[in-house]
């Protein structure tokens, strides 16, 4: 069995791809895992679908097979060409997938190096597809491994010190663009995590905000929270808003464009929109005064975090390098141990069944049965003794799973053993 990991992000795919193949609801993962799981060869898997990542984690039987059958099944969910899946994506096999869940996990392969909401996401996107019955334990042990590293990260590193987010970057070039945003009024549209972080971003710059929201009952929670500066409205006044605003940030979960021509009017003001969502919550088409940044075009600011963030990124690299050579130590341990202990459980039965026969067809006496078995028993210690120190040593092997399996198939060793 081998992990796989299919990867789509802002290093190879750009914002237009990866909101058509993003999961960003509960019906899209469950329409994708099922398509995924009907491949027999696919044991396990599950979604990580993000702004900056759409991401499938499989356990599966053979990596080529089952990276055929995901891409597949991707290119029928988005309408996306496979051959076009084909090149933009990161294939990550076995050990390269589990190093790979551990850098995104510790947010090394963040658009924002160093950003906190990405663990949160992994062990969402990971419960969801475990409860529904899509994945089980070898992708849970995954994602514990995952959550243990960018722990460790955390603790051993600066590179979450002063946590950066997509949401804060787009604050940090609002700041930018304006000089300072003490006092100023800001619109933000939705009321969920990636705007939540952008308002108190913005307040804690001297920013007021009115965020709107189709659900009034989280937008009130969101803003008792948020303290005096901030306060709510219906999302059924956004053109009346959007056309009054001159800053304004925009994170909902709708699965289409929700700013877009029809509802924006000429103003002779300059207006600038944040687009923080995916898929995209803004469409327009040229719209003179307005000036509309979506994730992607938060770059520039990502790359001084980036470099500001380089010695703490490379002593993270070799936590996550050390964190994945015990992860894949340990499995293959966990490979072994069974083995092991079904062998000897073997041996054991068959020198009780066969002293017993010899008793029964007289070649020794009952007396003489417990003697008889502490010398078969101590035969078969001295036999299996170079098998079982080549199995200890097993872990160290870059091909324990095949010994594994050969194994388990000479010794005829069910998985349940």
């Amino acid at each position: 069995m081998y992990h796989l990991n299919v990867s789509f992000t802002h290093k190879n795919t750009d914002i237009s791809v990866r909101e058509k193949l993003a999961f960003d609801t509960d019906e899209k993962k469950e329409q994708i895992l099922r398509l995924i799981k009907a491949n027999k060869n696919i044991k396990e898997a599950f979604v990580l679908s993000t702004c900056n990542r759409v991401e499938v984690l499989a356990y599966v039987d053979d990596t080529k097979q089952a990276q055929a059958h995901i891409l597949r099944c991707m290119a029928i969910s988005s309408g996306v060409f496979e051959d076009e899946l084909f090149e933009r994506a990161d294939i990550y096999e076995d050990s390269g997938a589990i190093h790979h869940l551990f850098a995104v996990a510790s947010s090394l392969d963040s658009l924002v190096v160093g950003e906190t909401q990405i663990v949160g996401q992994l062990k969402s996107a990971f419960k969801y597809a475990y409860d529904a019955g899509f994945c089980a334990d070898a992708l849970n042990i995954l994602v514990e491994g995952a959550t243990k590293c960018a722990a460790r990260v955390r603790n051993e590193t600066q590179i979450s010190k002063n946590p950066i987010s997509v949401s804060s970057v787009a604050v940090a070039k609002a700041k930018e663009i304006f000089g300072s945003l003490e006092n100023k009024k800001v619109l933000i549209v939705g009321a969920g995590e990636m705007c939540e972080l952008a308002a108190k971003h913005l307040i804690s710059n001297g920013a007021n905000v009115l965020i709107i929201n189709r659900s009034s009952q989280r937008v009130e929670a969101l803003v008792d929270e948020l303290g005096n500066k901030a306060d709510w409205d219906t999302i059924l006044k956004l053109k009346e808003y959007v056309n009054s605003y001159d800053l304004i940030f925009s994170g909902t979960s709708a699965p289409h464009a929700i700013i877009n021509d029809s509802i924006v009017e000429k103003k002779d003001f300059k207006r600038y929109f944040f687009d923080i969502a995916v898929p995209r919550d803004i469409n327009l088409n040229n719209h003179e005064n307005i000036e509309v940044f979506s994730v992607d075009d938060l770059e520039e600011i990502v790359q001084k975090n980036l470099a500001m963030r380089e010695e703490q990124a490379n002593i993270a690299y070799k936590l996550v390098g050390q964190n994945t050579a015990e992860f894949l130590k340990q499995t293959r341990l966990n490979l072994s141990t069974p083995i092991i202990k079904a062998i000897r459980k073997q041996a054991k039965f068959v020198a009780k069944n066969e002293l017993d026969k010899a008793i029964k067809k007289g070649y020794l006496k009952n007396c003489d049965k417990d003697e008889a078995y502490r010398f078969i028993d101590q035969v078969f210690r001295v036999f299996l003794h170079p098998m079982t120190m080549q199995l200890k040593q097993m872990p160290e092997l870059k091909n324990a799973d095949e010994i594994s399996k050969a194994m388990r198939l000479i010794f005829d060793i069910k998985d349940e053993s």
